[in-house]
């Protein structure tokens, strides 16, 4: 059912679509008129007043599998060179991987299964957006929906990850006082300072849960010009393993900051907590889960689940009562890497399995 041409010419329209994250606008109306003029049921979900996730949900249908998938991407490392590009098979350009390619499969799936006349089928079709930063995309199809399982296409080499890392951001920041750059040495620079605080956290998470990943992702200070900078902050991602004990971790890296305070006087301290999401891990069994398992070995594929890495809208779905599986097209390690890519024919092989799942696991369903 799924038609290869159709799918590259797709997907090669949706990388060529610059959307990072707050400017997905024109991706996500470029795809509303593709499905519409198909013939799909295509609705808008309003997320702010500028952008809406786009729904593909068969009327008078009980949904019990969604297909969820984010159409923005980070920003572009090459803002004059992102688009699409081909060479033996694999293809290039910003999102290829995360997630356009994972997207793509997903929508050349479900307009296969369409088109073939099962149109009141019990899965429903999710393109959000926001997920590369607030995830506030997730967030509002969670407010309105419920789906017992959805399966999001992020990069996983089509390794089916059935456990997911959960995630904590912290925000830490040190205030001194400014004062001539001649002067430095006389008194706590808070850039110092901070550079100390992230090293003793760095030690610490590294010698109590040496399983986390530690990422100093953001560090700034004040303009200061010839001058001792007043003010710094940095954000940190952790990324913590499904079983691991992430109220108790949160707590260590509160005190560890506390600590901190009395060791530079005339300098402030402070930690926030910004985002906490908890990992989880599904058994592996039920129904959707032994669809796959079907689809795997009738395909000859070999069936190896394993924790997803990163953080996701599946943390978020998750927590709202959402049972997700991830798995898509491409690897990890190139997302948000100056050269995307993914192997066309594994985009191919993932709308396949998606379009396949579908059926083994709806049996019921029109046609």
């Amino acid at each position: 059912m799924i038609q290869p041409q159709r799918l590259k010419k797709l997907l090669e329209r949706m990388v060529d679509i610059y959307s990072p994250s707050g400017k997905e606008e024109e991706l996500v109306e470029f795809l509303r008129g593709y499905l519409k003029r198909r013939g799909l049921p295509v609705t808008l979900q309003p997320v702010d007043e500028n952008r809406s996730n786009l729904l593909v949900i068969p009327p008078e249908t009980e949904v019990r599998l969604a297909l969820v998938g984010h159409l923005d991407t980070v920003a572009a490392y090459e803002i004059e060179d992102y688009g699409y590009s081909e060479t033996d098979g694999t293809v290039r350009g910003l999102g290829t991987a995360d997630m356009k390619g994972g997207c793509a499969a997903m929508i050349e799936a479900y307009l296969s299964l369409w088109q073939s006349g099962r149109q009141r089928f019990p899965a429903a079709l999710c393109l959000v957006v926001g997920e590369e930063e607030a995830g506030d995309g997730a967030r509002q199809l969670a407010r309105q929906y419920h789906f017992p399982w959805v399966l999001i296409g992020e990069p996983t080499d089509l390794r089916p990850c059935l456990s997911h890392y959960g995630y904590v951001e912290l925000h830490v920041t040190t205030g001194g006082q400014r004062m001539h750059a001649s002067l430095a040495g006389r008194a706590q620079s808070a850039v110092e300072v901070l550079l100390n605080v992230l090293l003793s956290l760095s030690k610490d998470i590294q010698a109590r849960h040496p399983e986390t990943t530690y990422n100093i992702r953001d560090l700034y200070s004040v303009h200061a010009g010839f001058a001792v900078p007043e003010y710094s902050e940095a954000w940190i991602d952790l990324h913590l393993p499904p079983s691991s004990p992430i109220g108790e971790i949160v707590t260590e890296l509160e005190e560890g900051v506390a600590e901190q305070k009395g060791r530079y006087p005339g300098v402030d301290v402070g930690v926030n907590v910004t985002t906490i999401d908890a990992g989880y891990a599904l058994p592996e069994k039920g129904r959707l889960i032994d669809a796959l398992k079907t689809v795997y070995d009738r395909r000859g594929l070999l069936w190896a689940p394993e924790p997803f890495r990163s953080h996701s809208d599946a943390n978020q779905l998750w927590a709202a009562g959402m049972k997700a599986l991830i798995l898509g097209p491409g690897r990890l390690e190139y997302a948000h890497a100056p050269q995307e890519e993914v192997p066309f024919e594994q985009v191919v092989l993932a709308s396949e399995i998606y379009a396949e799942l579908m059926v083994e696991s709806c049996p019921e369903s029109d046609g």
